[in-house]
């Protein structure tokens, strides 16, 4: 067995203890919540109300948010539509996910990818809030695994992702 291999199989045996704990928890109604907060309009009501509350920084905030989404996106698009990993409910036999999920890939986690895209501009903007934020995109990328449309590396690969692209975000507004 080379080493892809063994990581793949490494990853769809958390995969699958995971999923065992959050059916025996019967956590389904908790993870859908937090798997909804992920899904992006928390993301610019928050941006828009710092926007609002905070006229200089606020706005500087939901600007440089906004850059990092332009660049997370397509990156996104590009990995999952190249990749073409198929989501563990259509390749794992026997195995239903909790929610149909929005598209047929998996890698990375598009939901991953925006909250630690978030997470990281929050932080850098307002550091007091950077443990909260940093759990809460965590608990949204585990709620996917959780819920049966990801396996925790495209949980890994979409995090990368949205750090990535939120630092690029920040040093290119530090430029302009």
């Amino acid at each position: 067995m080379n080493r892809l291999q063994k990581l793949t199989a490494l990853d769809t045996r958390f995969f699958y203890w995971c999923n065992d704990l959050h059916r025996d928890l019967g956590l389904a109604p908790v993870s859908r919540f937090v798997s909804r907060l992920g899904d992006g309009v928390l993301y610019l009501l928050v941006g828009l109300g710092f926007a609002l509350w905070e006229r200089e920084q606020g706005v500087i905030f939901l600007q440089v948010g906004l850059m990092a989404f332009a660049l997370e996106l397509p990156l996104y698009l590009i990995l999952k539509n190249t990749i073409r990993r198929d989501r563990p409910c259509d390749r794992l036999s026997g195995f239903r996910a909790v929610i149909k999920p929005s598209d047929k890939f998996s890698f990375p986690s598009g939901h991953a990818a925006a909250a630690f895209l978030f997470a990281t501009i929050m932080s850098a903007f307002y550091p007091p809030l950077a443990p909260f934020v940093f759990i809460l995109a965590g608990l949204i990328g585990l709620s996917r695994v959780l819920l049966g449309v990801h396996y925790p590396s495209d949980i890994a690969a979409g995090a990368l992702l949205g750090v990535c692209s939120a630092v690029v975000a920040l040093h290119l507004w530090e430029l302009i």
